[in-house]
């Protein structure tokens, strides 16, 4: 990477105008985190040649991460006007307009995907959309499973030079080397979930290996995540090679996929087959699509078996909830007062998400239930949609002053001013995950309705491992009633908040240990495929 830096600095010196060279510097430190440093490149790269539609989704996309995400749209539309069909545009635009709520421009893309893919069956339009984008919008499912597809073969040809690794069944060691991969090992949503899972893996029974390639943010929950494994590698800026190699040489087992397709994810890694099992868990809500991830743990909510079609893994089903949770996650025991948040007297629906979850179909069930409860009001993260949301709450009939926008807390106290809200209403096609665990963990109920897919029946899955089935709309006229319900009745309201309390510390969802004994079972049965020879197969725990 210096040697790059090296080159292209003197391609610079030799042409101050070759616009290329500072596109290609500003990639440079950009894949090193130095974003100011890139930015400045890249600006510079499209003031050389404002017609370079690639200059421009390089300079797009480094905004959009910076949290410029409005002059980010604007850089991937000129890259669209100068050339309509550039790949890049296409598949880095969907969410930056989902996460602004500009529902328009965010429908009319997907509607030309959907369209040209029905039309065409083309690898070109499979190019166009992110496997995670896919999962945010209504499209069908065998969309999803194509997108996915396409992305794991363009994984696997990244890495096609190098031979696979995989290894002969028998395993030289006493324990079963279990690697997890991720970029999150540090404060985010994965970790908030999974530390538990980590430090509570039988010893006697697992060897335990983590393979971080995220940033290390020397917090409290990186301190936590080392001192949990056996063993932390940091592959930092290993190749997808080395990387490979590095965890082939451990003797890995089974290599567990934290990532999938969501931000700085490594599938290539996988794609070499490091190890005998590969496994897809936790962090991506739906199929990676590769011939490389034998398996994905789910439940039988998230992916029933009459979905298993839409998946190219073995569908592992955990007795209660797939989702691992944490029950030593801390509330912070600051008093809280509404009014220190915006927050008035009266009933306070809440909603914690990213706006890019939230549907321009779903808000206006929303903006019709603060209708039918007089003075209530709709608590909501703070973002890039605030204005959109606020303008359409106006065109609706209903004043923008009964949203309230959240500020960013710190874990414990943001834990903490769930209390302060009556209920939470979940988003439809991609569910709250960590977020409603966040709310139940608090004691706050939270009123789903299933969506189509993974991605949309998480919250579903938690409510039931809780054993709050009730708050499981049917359908989204359903969800409506009972939420407005359920703000006329504060007693019946009352009576589930204490059948929550009653059942966080008895029930399956919050019960770290049991978890990992499921979960370790499922291991050793994946295990004892492999050895006697067998394909993986689809199989329930317990």
């Amino acid at each position: 990477m210096l040697g790059a830096e090296r080159l292209l600095r003197e391609t610079i010196t030799i042409n101050p105008s070759f616009a290329p060279a500072y596109t290609n510097l500003g990639v440079v430190f950009c894949e090193r985190h130095r974003f100011d440093e890139g930015l400045a490149f890249l600006r510079k790269a499209v003031e050389l040649d404002p017609h370079h539609a690639i200059a421009r989704v390089n300079l797009a996309t480094t905004l959009v991460r910076g949290g410029l995400t409005k002059e980010g749209i604007a850089q991937y539309q000129e890259a669209l006007r100068l050339e309509p069909g550039n790949p890049a545009a296409h598949l880095n635009v969907l969410l930056p307009l989902l996460s602004t709520c500009d529902w328009d421009a965010a429908e009319a893309e997907v509607n030309l995907l959907v369209a040209r893919w029905q039309e065409t069956r083309s690898a070109a339009v499979l190019d166009c959309i992110a496997p995670f984008s896919s999962l945010l919008v209504p499209v069908p499912q065998e969309f999803r499973l194509q997108i996915a597809r396409h992305h794991s073969a363009q994984a696997s040809a990244r890495v096609a030079s190098v031979p696979r690794l995989q290894r002969a069944g028998s395993r030289g060691h006493k324990q079963l080397r279990v690697g997890y991969v991720s970029a999150d090992f540090h404060n985010h949503a994965t970790a908030h979930l999974a530390a538990g899972l980590f430090e509570q893996h039988d010893r006697s029974r697992f060897e335990i290996f983590a393979y971080s390639f995220g940033i290390d943010d020397g917090g409290e929950y990186r301190k936590r995540l080392v001192a949990a494994f056996d063993h932390f590698i940091d592959l930092g800026t290993m190749s997808f090679h080395a990387a490979a190699q590095r965890i082939a040489g451990d003797g890995i087992d089974i290599l567990v996929d934290l990532k999938g397709y969501t931000a700085e994810s490594r599938p290539e890694i996988f794609a070499q087959r490091p190890a005998p099992i590969q496994v897809s868990y936790l962090g991506y809500p739906g199929t990676m699509g590769a011939d490389f991830i034998d398996y994905i743990v789910a439940d039988r909510t998230v992916i029933p078996e009459s979905d298993t079609r839409w998946y190219t893994e073995k569908v592992v089903w955990m007795p209660a909830s797939y989702q691992v949770n944490d029950r030593r996650q801390r509330i912070a025991d600051t008093v809280m007062r509404r009014a220190g948040f915006g927050l008035s007297e009266g009933f306070v629906f809440c909603m914690f998400n990213g706006h890019a979850k939230i549907e321009r179909s779903l808000f206006d069930v929303w903006l019709r239930i603060l209708a039918g409860v007089p003075g209530s009001q709709l608590w909501l993260r703070g973002g890039h949609g605030e204005k959109r949301l606020r303008a359409r709450a106006s065109q609706q009939g209903i004043d923008p002053g009964r949203l309230i926008f959240a500020k960013h807390l710190p874990i414990p106290e943001h834990l903490a001013r769930h209390r302060l809200a009556d209920l939470f209403l979940d988003t439809y096609t991609y569910n709250a995950h960590t977020t409603a665990r966040d709310a139940l963990w608090a004691g706050l109920p939270l009123l789903t309705c299933p969506g189509t897919g993974f991605a949309g029946r998480v919250a579903a899955s938690l409510l039931k491992a809780i054993g709050l089935p009730e708050l499981i709309a049917p359908d989204l006229a359903a969800y409506e009633q009972q939420a407005i319900a359920l703000a006329r009745n504060p007693g019946r309201l009352h009576a589930l908040k204490g059948r929550l309390d009653a059942n966080r510390l008895r029930l399956p969802l919050f019960d770290t240990e049991r978890f990992t004994r499921d979960l370790e079972q499922a291991y050793e049965k994946m295990w004892e495929h492999h050895v006697a020879g067998a394909a993986p197969r689809s199989f329930a725990v317990g």
